[in-house]
């Protein structure tokens, strides 16, 4: 059996509470880490403890508003105090607001960065440290989006932001190399989230997967996957990258590639 290097290792995943986040609880579970479950909702965190349980390794639950700094670094000092530090950061917090950017007022920009960015810089610089502190290494993984490696229609501060994040990413991974703390993000497509099928109900649905090269929207567990990839041993030599996870989307000249 392939040993990630994730047993009995802690996890903090922000963002437990659905789609992504969900998958990620999961998927470090499965790989035989502590889980942290941080969420801004208390029932989330709750059921995200359940399913980490479930497949048999310890886990808490951790409530709290990531945009304030005050409150993540309550929430890391108590997920360090319960499991003996902190190894692995997940971040999966994100949020966008719709619109063209010019209609957009300053307020929706300020909640996007606050979403998006600002609280992935609270998470990296308190979890940072106290992996500096710890002197053992670690590992961050942060979910960006293929919105922030090029246009983002209708979502322009989202897009904005999560390029932000991509690289706040390469910063970090160069400032805490020398610690052994590999930095990288996940930049996902279009997932099948409940948000996601919420908003693509009926044609819209069969219509963006049939736009996509593989053929369909991104399960939540696909990008779960490359986020364990890169916190585990098997990214042991990968940091400051940026992994596309779209399903070849990306990557599509202007014209049809289909036969």
């Amino acid at each position: 059996m392939l040993d990630l290097g994730l047993t009995g290792k802690t996890a903090l995943v922000a963002g437990c509470g659905s789609g992504i986040g969900q998958a990620c609880v999961r998927a470090m579970a499965e790989a035989g880490a502590r889980v942290a479950c941080f969420d801004v909702d208390e029932a989330a965190a709750a059921a995200a403890v359940t399913a980490a349980h479930d497949l048999g390794v310890e886990a808490i639950a951790l409530v709290g508003d990531a945009r304030v700094r005050s409150e993540v670094q309550r929430v890391v000092d108590e997920a360090a105090a319960a499991f003996d530090g902190i190894d692995v950061l997940v971040d999966v917090i994100g949020l966008a607001f719709w619109g063209r950017s010019i209609d957009l007022d300053e307020s929706v920009w300020d909640d996007s960065f606050d979403a998006v960015l600002r609280h992935f810089f609270h998470l990296s610089s308190v979890v940072g440290r106290r992996m500096v502190e710890q002197d053992r290494g670690g590992a961050m993984v942060a979910i960006a989006s293929v919105s922030g490696m090029r246009s983002a229609p209708l979502h322009g501060p989202y897009g904005a932001a999560k390029a932000g994040i991509i690289g706040l990413v390469a910063t970090l991974a160069m400032e805490l190399a020398a610690s052994g703390i590999r930095v990288n993000a996940v930049s996902p497509g279009a997932v099948l989230t409940p948000r996601v099928a919420e908003m693509l109900r009926g044609p819209r649905l069969a219509q963006s997967a049939e736009s996509i090269p593989l053929g369909r929207l991104a399960d939540p567990v696909d990008i779960a996957k490359a986020v364990t990839f890169l916190a585990s041993d098997l990214g042991a030599y990968v940091t400051g990258q940026n992994l596309v996870v779209d399903g070849g989307a990306s990557q599509q000249f202007s014209l049809s590639t289909r036969a």
